[in-house]
């Protein structure tokens, strides 16, 4: 059974670190670039960061460039996200994602209608 599951949110202070992690199973994260996107109630999901299938080509949404770093690791088919420097506006429910195109090898996408799986998401909320 395909399923990404999310975890490693909760409360951090403003300029904390958190790392999120979504483990894949069903498929093996080498053949698929994988994004993570995030929503707050009332606005449209944003792309905030994805991962080619060669794992070689990243791609950052502008708000977060600089302080998020996604990787992955093949032998335990999960990919994370490093969030350092975290600003009360990075509060919300990020999810992961599954592109389902046919696509080479070093690119990925961050709009959510190349994705086919999703995962049910993890809060993530910075406050002090």
């Amino acid at each position: 059974q395909l399923q990404l599951v999310e975890s490693g949110g909760g409360l951090v202070q403003p300029g904390g670190s958190l790392r999120l992690s979504c483990a894949a199973s069903g498929f093996t994260l080498g053949y698929y670039a994988i994004a993570w996107f995030r929503q707050v109630p009332g606005k449209e999901r944003e792309g905030v960061s994805c991962i080619s299938s060669s794992g070689i080509s990243t791609n950052y949404a502008d708000s977060v460039k600089g302080r998020f770093t996604i990787s992955r690791e093949i032998a335990e088919n999960t990919v994370y996200l490093q969030m350092n420097s975290l600003k009360p506006e990075d509060t919300a429910v990020y999810y992961c994602a599954r592109d389902f195109r046919s696509i080479g090898q070093h690119v990925c996408s961050l709009s959510p209608g190349d994705m086919d799986y999703w995962g049910k998401g993890t809060l993530v909320t910075v406050s002090s």
